[in-house]
């Protein structure tokens, strides 16, 4: 397996509409800092014009001898240096934050689209509360780094690289005593990286796990109320975050040394250059103020690389963040879409030959060929575990076909754009799913420029606009998440008047009769026949009595099609049908039967 690139150089290639912004930010930060650097400089001179008075450095190299224009140029020149140095202080952090909120946001936006373009195989391997973790936590983590972080590193380099420059240029016989620390701050600061490196990774995966139990948790509250297992639960969410805490734990204990040991470091060159640089001042061989310059530049170096510690923690942080991140991003969808379109659609679905299992060793349908003509309601019945749901996750192409095809008017779905194939058709789940908003909202979700008056009319065909204008706000009620202010029958028939609104060629119904009341099942059934007359309506139903009047009726055992007919033939047939419809009508045959 190759070698993965390195966080840093990923998030690199990955910003490549930002490098103009990350250039003229990196500049700025680096002005800020020369600026910044500039006055221990200062603070030199003015102990060279008490010193050395018409001889000065402004005497000799500016002309100035009078000793007040002197301060006064030395005056002006501060005003000069401490105003460009806030300029630029603003500049580079505008140009950072906004730098880091415009990563932040095109991670987040590039994440969310790419998950949506994933197979559905995707999200049953893996936790909501992970993938949010990612998609928030961790761009949250990187836009933190970014925020302040790579600034503070650019400086800190900065900064290195001039004071040397200045002390190797003004005293290069003791100059390396305050560079000697660096190689080994550099140097533990890469033993910590690569240390630090593998347990902030364990961190984010451990915060990602227990992301994914508070959002199952939390999606799931009324079931642990009726268990009364809430400190079960609880139990639960404690040994997760504990996780979590021991992770980070393992990581700070590590991390917090790292101030510790640079300070020692620092220690050692700064009282080098007091000692030895004092010696060489009392010998004549340095000016005071030269001497005065490298005392405060050896503490300006030296005492920002404490701060080192907490910039590589955030480092860290976000570099184990952005490989979460990009590993999401370049995972590939194994369901490719197709480049077709269909110009218009009339309907006529064939399933030929088609093979498929959800894991390699179980079949879930065994060459099912079906043949469904443009118009027809036809009804797919069968035990639980028949493969009834699946043929509707074959059709909308949430999984592929392991063998034969599926057609809709001649075309394999295989070589159609998502939005051409399940543009034409409505779906309505047996697990309704409304979001957070208006009645309207959600009947008009996925046909967003619906008119009131096109909502209304759906509404009444799914038998939905009465009980809709008793609410209290009528169809600007809000419905709560996941619809929990409706009751089951109530969010049904939202989902068939969203499904009429859409206005598809074909409609499927999965198991839409499923765990409502018999008054719902026959409002509902209603609607079907509504609606049923010029659409190729597919029925998925466990309860026989929704799809007794279907053209045709297909009866699926163990993912083989076993029977096929009418109701009534079917009942005469006196097979698998006959059996499931006796069982929930109470009927018995009689022995002469």
């Amino acid at each position: 397996m190759p070698k993965q690139q390195h966080p840093l150089l990923r998030l690199w290639l990955y910003a490549r509409k930002q490098r103009t912004q990350i250039t003229i930010a990196t500049t700025f930060a680096i002005f800020n800092k020369l600026f910044d650097l500039a006055p221990p400089v200062l603070i030199g001179a003015a102990v060279d014009v008490v010193v050395s008075r018409e001889t000065s450095i402004f005497g000799e190299v500016f002309g100035i001898t009078d000793l007040d224009q002197q301060l006064y140029f030395l005056a002006a020149l501060t005003i000069f240096v401490w105003g460009m140095e806030s300029l630029f202080d603003y500049l580079a952090e505008v140009q950072w934050r906004n730098l880091a909120q415009t990563i932040e946001h095109e991670f987040r936006i590039d994440g969310y689209a790419h998950v949506q373009s994933l197979e559905m195989a995707y999200f049953e391997d893996r936790s909501t509360g992970g993938l949010m973790s990612v998609l928030n936590d961790d761009v949250n983590q990187l836009e933190r780094f970014l925020d302040a972080g790579a600034n503070e590193m650019i400086q800190t380099a900065t900064t290195v690289f001039v004071v040397g420059a200045l002390f190797a240029y003004a005293a290069p016989d003791i100059a390396w005593i305050t560079v000697l620390p660096i190689p080994f701050i550099i140097w533990g600061s890469v033993a910590f990286q690569n240390r630090l490196a593998p347990r902030y990774a364990t961190v984010r995966e451990r915060v990602g796990i227990l992301n994914g139990v508070l959002s199952n948790n939390l999606t799931g509250i009324s079931t642990i109320k009726s268990y009364t297992a809430e400190d079960y639960e609880v139990q639960q969410v404690t040994a997760e975050s504990n996780s979590y805490r021991n992770a980070n734990k393992r990581a700070i204990l590590l991390s917090s040394a790292f101030v510790p040991l640079i300070r020692m470091f620092i220690l050692f060159g700064f009282t080098g250059i007091l000692i030895f640089g004092g010696q060489r001042t009392l010998n004549g061989d340095i000016a005071v103020a030269t001497y005065s310059v490298m005392i405060f530049m050896t503490q300006r170096l030296l005492w920002p690389l404490t701060r080192l510690g907490e910039v590589l923690d955030q480092y860290q942080r976000a570099m184990a963040s952005t490989n979460r991140i990009l590993d999401l991003l370049n995972t590939d969808p194994t369901i490719t879409e197709g480049t077709q379109t269909l110009a218009s659609v009339n309907g006529h679905i064939q399933f030929e030959a088609v093979n498929f299992s959800y894991t390699p060793t179980i079949p879930v349908l065994d060459a099912l060929t079906l043949d469904i003509p443009a118009g027809q309601t036809i009804a797919i019945v069968g035990a639980t575990g028949s493969g009834k749901s699946t043929l509707v996750k074959l059709l909308l192409r949430f999984y592929d076909v392991n063998g034969g095809r599926i057609t809709i008017d001649g075309h394999d779905i295989r070589d159609l754009t998502f939005k051409s194939l399940r543009g034409a058709i409505s779906f309505v789940s047996q697990d309704i799913f409304l979001f957070h908003g208006t009645v309207r909202e959600n009947i008009a979700y996925g046909t967003f420029d619906a008119t009131l008056e096109e909502v209304v009319n759906a509404a009444t065909i799914a038998e939905a606009h009465e009980f809709i204008m008793a609410l209290p706000n009528g169809y600007d009620t809000i419905v709560g998440e996941r619809g929990q202010k409706l009751s089951g029958g109530q969010r049904q028939r939202l989902s068939i008047a969203r499904a009429v609104l859409k206005r598809a060629q074909i409609i499927i119904l999965d198991e839409a009769t499923a765990s409502v009341d018999n008054e719902t099942e026959a409002a509902i059934q209603r609607s079907v026949e509504k609606i049923a007359a010029d659409h190729t309506m597919i029925v998925i139903a466990h309860r026989l009595s929704t799809v007794r009047n279907a053209d045709m009726i297909y009866v699926l055992e163990h993912g083989v099609l076993t029977e096929h007919g009418k109701h009534d033939d079917l009942i005469n047939a006196g097979g698998v049908y006959d059996m499931l419809w006796r069982v929930q009508t109470g009927e018995r045959r009689s022995a002469s039967d």
